[in-house]
């Protein structure tokens, strides 16, 4: 079995545990079109001719655009960042600020990166003001993913990156692509709303927009599209018009460990139906 390739960045919700049972159920095609790309885990161990990947965080895609562009210079800058005196509460929240503050694009990429990594949890969260607000993580050595970073820029010769609302993203698949969702999660409970990974969040309203959305794309342009969320009463009847099938994935839901536990998966996969007229 080929070594899966591990994403560099850390990402909740990513899909690095379930990358074999999204490609059993991803057809063939040239293209993969991703509109919630995130850490890039089904990317990195699909294999398509090419690849289309959006993300609505601006900070992500420029960080992958540079990753792709010149990845020597900017490991070598990166690593800069990831001493044992910036591995600290005060240097954390110092450079945070600097993130919020900087509008150098450059140095946003390096800065996120560096977040990323000495960030509780990995997690990517901003305020209603736009500012990066993820506490520090107090990691004892937090790693620099040197190899991961060479390997996403190596199969990024063959991706293109925007960033954009995912709609759009949509309309630009043509026939022969192939479409994987993998959006922000419906909520196990109303204490379990992880959505605002970017400013704006993604609703009940966005769940069903993007079912119909995947609807028009399978039915009337006949490019396949395979979703991921919770398995919940509400995915399952917003997906009505798919093909469903069901996980069980381990998944941390609080901050001790006692809160990681089996939660239910759902894949919503559409395709073209013969017999529409």
């Amino acid at each position: 079995m080929k070594k899966k390739t591990r994403a560099f960045l850390k990402w909740a919700g990513g899909k690095y545990g379930l990358v074999e049972q999204i490609n059993g159920r991803l057809p063939e095609g040239k293209k993969l079109v991703e509109p919630f790309v995130g850490a890039g885990s089904v990317f990195l161990n699909s294999n398509f001719d090419n690849y289309l990947l959006n993300d609505v965080n601006p900070d992500l895609i420029t960080l992958y655009k540079y990753v792709k562009a010149r990845p020597v210079t900017f490991v070598k800058d990166a690593r800069k960042l990831f001493s044992q005196k910036n591995n600290d509460k005060v240097a954390y929240y110092g450079l945070r600020a600097e993130f919020n503050q900087t509008d150098d694009p450059y140095y946003r990429s390096l800065l996120f990166l560096y977040l990323n990594r000495h960030g509780f949890n990995g997690l990517c969260r901003y305020n209603l003001k736009g500012g990066f607000n993820v506490p520090f993580g107090d990691y004892g050595k937090p790693y620099f993913p040197e190899d991961e970073i060479f390997a996403f820029s190596e199969k990024a010769k063959k991706a293109k990156f925007v960033c954009e609302d995912y709609k759009k993203t949509f309309s630009r698949a043509r026939k022969g692509a192939v479409i994987y969702c993998d959006p922000p999660y419906a909520p196990l409970s109303s204490t379990a709303n992880f959505t605002s990974y970017a400013t704006g969040g993604f609703d009940a309203n966005e769940q069903a927009k993007l079912a119909k959305v995947a609807e028009r794309a399978a039915f009337k342009r006949n490019i396949p599209v395979l979703i991921s969320n919770h398995d919940t009463e509400l995915t399952r009847k917003l997906y009505d018009q798919s093909e469903q099938s069901f996980v069980k994935v381990s998944r941390t839901i609080s901050q001790n460990g006692a809160g990681r536990q089996k939660v239910g998966e759902i894949f919503a996969y559409y395709a073209n139906k013969p017999n529409d007229k």
